[in-house]
């Protein structure tokens, strides 16, 4: 564990050994590991120790910007928690911003503060966490927000049924990439793909159909 934390600052500071060690220990103590355990091999840890290793390992170089990749969708859903929470620490504590990528609702709702819903890799809408959540403008964040299961009735929002396969990136559809599945398509979805505009201050959109992303903004 030790060597797969030291290593990018192997890489990058070969002169640093001495350093090297005592931040190794102290990063593994950070993360919510024991020293004695500096020795052990990959295959002796969990799933959840695993990942704080990996953590460790990215603060090592005193990044001021980590790009987190899906990083707990392997996990138990008590040890995601854990795993979050610890980022969510980590954060205050280093000053850091995290670029993260997810297909889990409940995490973006969790960390983010401000949120990028992509389709077929590109970006449909952008904006502050909590308008996004609340108040989604484009289909198919309105789609994807409809869908997270709502315990209290009176917070359950209508459903927005799509339909069809999702299209290959490979081969996407003309003009707008989600008009074929979209409910709120109008004519000139497929012929034009829409670019994404400011359509309140901090909030971005790329939606044909005003009726349907602007009007909701007006309330946000």
């Amino acid at each position: 564990a030790g060597g797969i934390i030291g290593e990018p600052l192997a890489i990058h500071h070969p002169e640093w050994r001495e350093q090297r060690k005592t931040k190794m220990t102290e990063l593994m103590v950070v993360v919510g590991l024991d020293r004695e355990q500096m020795t052990r091999y990959p295959h002796e840890f969990s799933g959840g120790q695993r990942q704080r290793i990996g953590i460790a390992r990215a603060l090592i170089l005193n990044p001021s910007l980590i790009i987190a990749d899906e990083p707990v969708s392997a996990l138990d859903v008590s040890i995601q928690a854990q795993i979050l929470n610890l980022m969510k620490r980590l954060q205050q504590d280093f000053a850091l911003t995290y670029l993260l990528i997810t297909h889990d609702l409940g995490v973006v709702r969790h960390m983010s503060d401000r949120i990028a819903v992509m389709y077929l890799g590109k970006i449909v809408e952008l904006g502050d966490a909590e308008a996004v959540c609340g108040r989604p403008a484009h289909p198919y964040t309105k789609a994807l927000i409809s869908a997270i299961p709502a315990v209290d009735l009176m917070s359950r929002k209508e459903k927005v049924i799509l339909t069809g396969e999702m299209p290959s990136p490979a081969a996407p559809p003309s003009g707008c990439p989600f008009h074929p599945r979209c409910p709120f398509r109008i004519e000139v979805c497929d012929q034009q793909e829409p670019v994404l505009l400011q359509r309140n201050p901090g909030y971005w959109v790329a939606c044909h159909n005003s009726e349907v992303s602007i009007n909701t903004l007006q309330e946000v």
